[in-house]
């Protein structure tokens, strides 16, 4: 199962490409996606969604997209950003023919830390113990949170399929 997870933002859109076969993660590909300040918001949605597109016509093998989703923000306007950039992100991803899956932050932490209260942390070392790093491959947490969004849909896809007997 190759599955892409993505952190979106109208900043910085973190996105990790994982791979789980044969019991093992093993991180494909990962890119910050990163708009410019200087531009109109509707400028930098066009800029994450080119982005976005070139990344999936390189990685026709994705079977699945798990987004970060927006379920509370203590800045309104900064939500609203946030969620446009959550519909061209999820505009690319529907063009492309990927199912989406999504997450809250918390229902992350639960997948991997067993507490959906876990700190970001926890969830990062996580990441780099399961996909079996020495450390995580940028210093991004925006990247790092896309790693994660991938791994948790593959978990939850995993647990699934044993639910149902396949």
């Amino acid at each position: 199962m190759t599955v892409i997870g993505i952190d979106p933002g109208i900043d910085r859109v973190g996105v990790g490409i994982i791979e789980y076969t044969n019991n093992k993660y093993k991180l494909l590909f990962q890119q910050l996606i990163h708009t410019d300040k200087s531009l109109s918001t509707p400028q930098r949605l066009v800029g994450i969604y080119e982005q976005l597109q070139e990344i999936l016509s390189n990685w026709k093998q994705i079977e699945a997209a798990s987004v970060e989703k927006l379920f509370f923000c203590k800045n309104v306007t900064n939500a609203m950003i946030v969620s446009q950039a959550r519909g061209v992100i999820c505009l690319a991803l529907c063009q492309a023919g990927i199912p989406i899956y999504e997450y809250t932050p918390m229902q992350i932490k639960q997948a991997l830390t067993g507490y959906g209260r876990g700190t970001k942390q926890q969830v990062q070392e996580l990441v780099r113990m399961l996909l079996g790093l020495k450390e995580l491959p940028t210093k991004n947490d925006d990247v790092a949170d896309g790693m994660a969004m991938a791994i948790t849909h593959i978990n939850t896809a995993r647990s699934l399929r044993k639910l149902q007997g396949s």
